[in-house]
């Protein structure tokens, strides 16, 4: 978390459609792909932050839901045409309005020496027991009652916790981050007093929650300036305007600190693209969402 690296990546989808001199087909119909394949979740746990309770994983949703099928050559004077969807990506606001949230994260360390290598300490939890914890933080609902709809999706999570650091929970990186989602120090206070918590950022499963709670503070903090109180983290939302979607600046503010991304009076601000766009194309492309 706050960490001022990246890397460029990108994401392809090709399909092709087959034509038959005699008949036609129907085109394939695509979603977008929103939510990775939740897998099992380990037992609730107790000590999730204050207005926040436990909720199961959305539902997975597949890259191509469905191919289709040669037209009948039968007459069918009663089908409906298909309703064509009416969701449009919300635009955000030219300037931010003042945040309604004044408890905010510290700022993000200067950036490590280059030189400098990263440390372990203790034992690397397997894949199996971050995939858990990782689906167990993004289970959740952070607001319940205030923002029940914001929700962390867990190919996000995912994708973040390779970014930051390769599903490693015992690393200890040179400008502090800590384990799976590289926590800050400070950060992990701050989010343990505004919460009323006492998560452990040595311990891989408090670590998962710790980043996604972040997650989750910055989906509201930034959603409620720019973006009226839309919550929605859909690709499908975003353009190719790096600071058209939510999803984009959670990204940025967890890379870079929120203070970068939003400011009362000013634009929104996407200032690290290469993490972003590594985070998007991990996302869909990432070998982890296989683990």
């Amino acid at each position: 978390m706050f960490r001022r690296t990246g890397r460029w990546g990108a994401a392809v989808l090709a399909g092709i459609l087959l034509a038959s001199a005699l008949v036609g087909c129907a085109a394939p119909g695509e979603s977008p792909q929103d939510v990775a394949a939740p897998v099992a979740v380990t037992d609730a746990p107790t000590d999730a932050p204050t207005d926040e309770v436990t909720a199961e994983p959305s539902p997975s949703l597949s890259a191509v839901e469905s191919m289709g099928a040669a037209p009948s050559h039968r007459a069918t004077p009663t089908a409906k045409p298909t309703k064509k969807s009416t969701r449009t990506a919300p635009k955000p606001l030219a300037v931010a309005k003042p945040p309604t949230e004044t408890n905010v994260p510290p700022a993000p360390p200067k950036p490590a020496p280059s030189s400098c290598k990263p440390s372990y300490k203790g034992t690397q939890a397997t894949r199996a027991e971050v995939k858990a914890a990782l689906t167990d933080a993004a289970g959740r609902v952070y607001w319940p009652v205030s923002a029940p709809d914001i929700k962390i999706p867990l190919n996000l999570l995912k994708a973040t916790a390779w970014q930051e650091s390769g599903w490693q929970s015992n690393i200890y990186a040179c400008d502090g981050g800590v384990g799976l989602m590289q926590v800050m120090p400070d950060t992990a206070t701050w989010m343990n007093q505004r919460f009323e918590k006492s998560y452990r950022i040595d311990d891989y499963r408090d670590n998962a929650y710790l980043g996604a709670t972040y997650l989750a503070w910055a989906t509201r903090y930034i959603g409620e300036m720019y973006f009226e109180s839309d919550f929605r983290l859909d690709p499908a939302l975003c353009t190719a305007e790096l600071n058209s979607c939510l999803l984009n600046a959670v990204i940025a503010a967890y890379n870079f600190g929120h203070g970068a991304v939003a400011q009362e009076g000013e634009p929104l601000a996407i200032p690290n693209p290469s993490y972003v766009r590594n985070v998007r194309a991990l996302m869909s492309e990432c070998v982890c969402l296989e683990y």
